[in-house]
């Protein structure tokens, strides 16, 4: 028996998503969490062979969740389940320990065989995004341009940023400076956009 965690913001998807995978034989889903800071306590508890995590989800997101079960369960294995097929995404969740890359609209059976395959310790990647992905190649960002971008998001003043980073004002607008050329674009709200499209944040 597989014993699963499903973790998504959206409790329709989740339900849906336990019921579905709940009609396997060798599955029963053994924990549920609606926030990626959920997650760690709901594996430590229930003890899933395979956790099943959505990327955008309130609290922390699901690589961020994936790479601290990686931690703290690392018996447990990760398959990102998502709706946005970003070719960053893929990667930031390979790097984040994740075994398993299905999309959220992959026919049933193709899901139940990610699980089974992940739960082998297999590598499981949604074949198209996967050639997206190496064709694009990797992020342009440095580490420190993705976390000013991510601080700028919702509109955060330079100031803003630079204190919440514990960096000076004229380091917060190099790394703005930065990312916007690497981006290609014309200001910081257009980098965010374009780096959060091609998952890069």
């Amino acid at each position: 028996m597989i014993r699963l965690l499903l973790a998504d913001d959206q409790r329709l998807i989740r339900t849906a998503l336990a019921t579905l995978l709940d009609l396997e034989d060798d599955f029963e889903v053994v924990a549920q969490a609606g926030r990626g800071d959920e997650v760690v306590a709901a594996a430590l508890a229930a003890r899933p062979d395979v956790a099943l995590l959505d990327i955008e989800m309130p609290g922390v997101d699901g690589l961020a969740a994936a790479a601290a079960l990686a931690h703290e369960v690392p018996t447990c294995r990760v398959i990102m389940l998502t709706a946005f097929g970003r070719t960053g995404y893929l990667r930031r969740a390979m790097e984040s320990g994740a075994l398993g890359f299905v999309v959220k609209d992959a026919p049933a059976e193709q899901l139940a065989d990610a699980v089974r395959r992940v739960a082998r310790g297999e590598r499981v990647v949604d074949p198209a995004l996967a050639a997206e992905t190496l064709a694009g190649g990797s992020s342009p960002l440095t580490g420190r341009e993705r976390d000013v971008l991510v601080a700028a998001r919702g509109g955060a003043t330079v100031a803003d940023v630079a204190a919440k980073l514990f960096l000076s004002e004229g380091t917060v607008r190099n790394y703005l400076s930065s990312a916007i050329a690497k981006t290609g674009v014309r200001n910081r709200i257009e980098a965010i956009r374009v780096a959060d499209e091609r998952g890069w944040l």
